[in-house]
């Protein structure tokens, strides 16, 4: 307010100073201040003659104080907690680790192999498909007497912010053989086939059999309802999986919603290192209605010839009668 004060003084003030000099500390020479913010105002630090202040010194001819750095040790906690929430929503949202404890995958998984594991896409609606390797939690107590591991503190906290899986949590790994609306079958020792077709399996086990050989659940056919998966082991004659479980509320089924993700990539150890791709035998069409379609076309023609009978008969007895 001091410099609309100033710039708002009458004409009498000037008319007063006429005809004689204005003293330096006449009030009247107010009128030459400027603003903080322009050039030679006070408080800028500024020099004579607006000129800034020599050898880089600040007001009062003192040296300006440089910005004192963070120390590391402060910054280190606050980088913790950032990486932590960091983990915590990459476990949640995208990916999550996970160890192999048993032999029920060989030789696609061998015990202790860390696997990662899609989480995200499911978030998007994507559901499990034929051939894929999938974890899922354990729907019906299929881990009834297994033992549980005795996590130490540094596991526990480990597995809590994802990179080591949870021991509490009971979770299996298999591949999925069929989908919902799917028929699976199998005779003697194989092949298993799917909707009528037969599967090429080189992921099994070398010196097992697709199919098992017993009466506890190794000869089956069923057909997968919606909304769930049917899933088996690679070492077939050493899973217990959909087959040996048929006697469970969802009869051997996984249900979807039970699924945690695909098992896309081996991450540890890095001897081992790659991806777990879906097998080529899943790229044939395996669809329930295309099994159909392979009759439809006899009757179709059986369908279609039955009319073209009934209208030619009555043709000819119509003909008939007119002679």
């Amino acid at each position: 307010m001091g410099d609309v004060a100033v710039g708002a003084r009458s004409g009498h003030d000037g008319e007063e100073h006429r005809g004689r000099p204005v003293d330096a500390a006449d009030p009247a020479a107010d009128d030459a201040v400027t603003s903080g913010n322009e050039p030679g105002a006070g408080g800028d630090g500024a020099g004579p003659g607006g000129q800034p202040p020599a050898d880089g010194q600040g007001p009062g001819g003192t040296s300006p104080q440089p910005k004192k750095q963070r120390s590391f040790w402060k910054e280190l906690p606050i980088l913790i907690g950032i990486a932590l929430v960091l983990a915590l929503l990459i476990k949640t949202f995208l990916v999550q680790a996970f160890s192999i404890p048993s032999d029920s995958m060989q030789n696609t998984l061998q015990q202790g192999d860390r696997v990662l594991v899609d989480k995200l896409t499911p978030w998007f609606g994507s559901e499990p498909e034929r051939g894929e390797v999938v974890v899922f939690h354990d729907p019906a107590n299929w881990l009834a007497g297994e033992p549980t591991p005795d996590p130490n503190a540094l596991q526990t906290f480990l597995s809590w912010i994802g990179l080591m899986p949870s021991a509490e949590e009971k979770d299996l790994i298999k591949r999925v053989i069929g989908v919902g609306g799917d028929t699976i079958e199998c005779k003697n020792t194989g092949p298993l086939t799917v909707n009528g077709k037969a599967l090429n399996e080189p992921y099994v086990y070398p010196g097992n059999t697709p199919c098992s050989m017993d009466d506890q659940g190794g000869q089956f056919k069923v057909k997968v309802p919606e909304g769930h998966i049917w899933v088996m082991g690679d070492h077939r004659q050493n899973s217990r999986d959909s087959r040996y479980n048929q006697a469970d509320k969802n009869h051997g089924m996984v249900p979807v919603d039970e699924v945690v993700g695909r098992a896309v990539v081996i991450a540890w150890p890095v001897n081992r290192w790659d991806n777990l791709p879906v097998p080529d035998t899943f790229e044939q069409n395996l669809d329930a209605r295309s099994a159909a379609l392979t009759v439809a076309p006899q009757g179709l023609a059986l369908a279609g010839a039955v009319p073209l009978v009934l209208w030619r008969r009555r043709r000819d007895e119509a003909a008939a009668r007119t002679r």
